[in-house]
């Protein structure tokens, strides 16, 4: 592979190289190499593509979760993260900022490098087939870095990981299905890379297996393109089928659907926008960037204007259903497994929030097992008692050490 990418080297940059003076800087460095990508004969702009899917092949053959290639910080090289670490291709190809400048360039429409160069980022998702793999879809995401172009691309899972993989009681099953709670909002939070996106279209599916309704599926990318089985699914991309969550969200209301997803609450607009549509009778499900239940509700309660917080709080307790925080941790054999913290909106939980009394919930957490609920630390210890991961790795990756340490000991 790494011969196959040394040989497109001089056919793909040195003829834009040629004619791009390194002195050109900014916007119209950028310009220029479109420009110059636009006159390249078929065959040199077919062997820009096959380099970058070169690069995505590898990935795939080495179980990768994503790739990073360009800006000054890559130092010349691609770097991949497999199982948890992200590492250099040492006998990979060379790839200097300025041919990765040149290969981002290639591979994006001219709209979108329009929006880059305005924006100074772009998200997009990006489709490719791979030889003898078949057709792989992958999120995106291009920045600068010192002034060259970067690229993050994450490998989007082909198939849906089964719904009884994710390990839930059965109250906690009902409560994420449309058959049972016809309303309400789930949250599947936890820091980049956690799976979170893994486990939201896994609950998609589930749905979309046992129950005939319309989901339509709000996100910035697009990742997991769900094919209908008993539920009509509409996939709208923000900035290609809509030009926000909050308008994409208040679109879907008149498109008669049963679930409403939207990717991630970024800001207060898209909290409070989940809130409106769950309050308006619908099942909602959404992503956060947060590492517990109780660190989420806080969140959103937090994300929004003072004045705004009591009444968001209310009605934060009203549609609330469940939260599902997760982290990917580490295993004896080098592999990654789920940990999860499960919190189900009872009537004890809807009091706390109501009252702001968040922290009574950990412990309603630790004590709502007959319900489903679990604290991160009570499933690490799980893992632990079952041989998968190490005692380190479970202290490492406790939200409560003092917790973990209490219930090992």
């Amino acid at each position: 592979m790494s011969a196959y990418l040394e040989k497109l080297h001089s056919e793909v940059f040195e003829p834009v190289r040629n004619e791009v003076p390194d002195l050109i800087v900014g916007k119209e460095r950028y310009l220029l190499i479109s420009e110059v990508l636009d006159r390249l004969p078929e065959r040199q702009a077919q062997a820009m593509r096959d380099y970058l899917t070169a690069v995505l092949e590898h990935m795939e053959y080495t179980s990768a979760s994503d790739v990073d290639l360009g800006g000054i910080g890559g130092q010349n090289h691609i770097w991949f993260r497999t199982y948890g670490a992200k590492k250099p291709w040492l006998d990979g190809p060379d790839l200097t900022p300025y041919e990765a400048d040149i290969l981002c360039v290639a591979n994006l429409t001219t709209e979108q490098l329009d929006i880059l160069l305005a924006e100074k980022n772009l998200d997009f998702s990006f489709t490719v087939d791979l030889k003898n793999i078949g057709q792989r879809r992958f999120r995106a995401n291009m920045y600068f870095d010192l002034d060259h172009l970067a690229l993050n691309m994450r490998r989007i899972n082909a198939e849906v990981r089964p719904f009884k993989s994710l390990n839930l009681h059965p109250e906690v099953a009902k409560a994420l299905s449309l058959k049972f709670y016809k309303y309400g909002l789930t949250l599947v939070t936890g820091i980049t890379g956690s799976g979170k996106s893994s486990t939201l279209d896994t609950i998609v599916d589930a749905n979309n297996r046992s129950v005939d309704g319309h989901i339509v599926i709000i996100s910035s990318p697009i990742e997991m393109v769900h094919v209908p089985r008993r539920c009509l699914i509409r996939h709208r991309e923000v900035g290609r089928d809509t030009l926000s969550f909050k308008q994409g969200a208040i679109e879907a209301l008149r498109q008669d659907p049963d679930i409403i997803v939207l990717g991630e609450l970024r800001d207060a607009e898209t909290i409070l926008t989940a809130l409106e549509i769950t309050d308006s009778g619908h099942k909602t499900f959404s992503t956060l960037h947060t590492a517990s239940a109780t660190e989420s509700i806080d969140r959103i309660i937090g994300e929004v204007p003072p004045d705004e917080q009591n009444r968001v709080r209310l009605r934060l307790a009203d549609v609330l259903t469940c939260v599902i925080s997760q982290k990917l941790v580490p295993t004896k054999d080098g592999k990654l497994t789920l940990a999860k913290e499960v919190l189900l909106n009872t009537s004890s939980v809807k009091a706390a929030i109501r009252n702001n009394n968040t922290g009574e919930i950990y412990q309603m957490l630790m004590e709502g097992g007959n319900m489903g609920m679990m604290t991160m630390e009570q499933d690490l210890k799980r893992l632990y008692d079952e041989g998968l991961i190490s005692l380190e790795e479970a202290y490492n990756q406790a939200n409560n050490k003092k917790r973990l340490k209490d219930i090992i000991s």
